[in-house]
């Protein structure tokens, strides 16, 4: 058993790591535009799996965008040219990570303005438990309040 250990874990681990789709046949002959083509994969969006990136995905779509943005490298576009020929192809979606945009303000701006109203939120929280607090001290007992205390204590 203690000898299969260290097999379990390599094989683990292999399974584990990150399976990439592209095959020996998709790759361009450059180093340096194999990587660039690689770079943009990772940030667009496979259509069909919509959760990967074209360079994680086996989809037949996903191999068709990776085929297409090394078309675009080889003809010499630039990586915003690439990108930009995409988004107008596919739309906005097809970007893993969405441009800042009219459209797409929601979506960065809301997590920040959330959590500026929870601190808000907490900060009256906190504001109004002092000031309950420090009136509750700083009030004193009436005459009536005096007398009730007195008799509770005694008895």
């Amino acid at each position: 058993m203690k000898k299969r250990l260290p097999l379990l874990v390599v094989l683990a681990l292999l399974i584990a790591a990150p399976a990439l789709a592209v095959q020996p046949d998709e790759m361009l002959k450059d180093p340096a535009q194999e990587q660039r083509a690689r770079d943009i994969s990772q940030h667009l969006r496979c259509l069909v799996c919509q959760n990967q990136s074209i360079d994680d995905s086996d989809a037949g779509l996903a191999r068709d965008l990776r085929l297409l943005v090394r078309e675009r490298i080889e003809k010499g576009d630039s990586n915003a040219q690439v990108i930009d020929y995409l988004v107008a192809r596919y739309g906005e979606f097809v970007l893993l990570k969405p441009r800042f945009s009219l459209q797409t303000a929601i979506l960065w701006i809301a997590p920040a303005l959330i959590l500026l109203a929870g601190a808000i939120g907490f900060g009256v929280m906190l504001h109004r438990r002092r000031d309950a607090a420090e009136m509750a001290v700083a009030a004193p007992l009436s005459d009536e309040e005096k007398k009730k205390l007195a008799e509770l204590t005694k008895g």
